[in-house]
């Protein structure tokens, strides 16, 4: 079990290395054209986060993995819980960055109990 949890790990940070290159690589594609560089930057930026978050998620998974698997003490426990900690601050803080809003906001007209077909009825005026 030991090996999956570093598997896991190698799987999280390679997303995070590799959506950081794609991210650069879009960036300076865009960049040649001459597209807007704020647009450009907010692309990077978002590309970024939503790399580190995919990478965040695979880093934790393999954290519990390794703790669980293993005989878990008081110790490791603590190390787990704190290690996932952080790494859910930084979770939201990103999503924050990435999206603009918490993760527990609703998008904006929306509400999660009215389903699709309510939403489209109501737009057309019909009951």
């Amino acid at each position: 079990m030991e090996n999956i949890g570093r598997a896991i790990d190698a799987v999280g940070v390679a997303v995070i290395v590799l959506g950081a290159v794609l991210a650069c690589a879009v960036f300076l594609k865009r960049q040649f054209p001459r597209a807007p560089a704020l647009d450009s930057y907010r692309e990077l930026r978002q590309t970024l986060g939503r790399s580190l978050l995919l990478g965040l998620e695979f880093l934790v998974a393999g954290d519990i993995i390794r703790t669980v698997a293993a005989t878990p003490t008081f110790r490791s426990v603590g190390v787990l819980a704190i290690i996932v900690l952080v790494r859910t601050f930084l979770s939201f803080s990103l999503e924050l960055e990435v999206t603009g809003r918490w993760p527990w906001e609703r998008k904006e007209g929306r509400s999660p109990q009215v389903p699709e077909a309510a939403l489209s009825l109501k737009a057309d005026g019909k009951r």
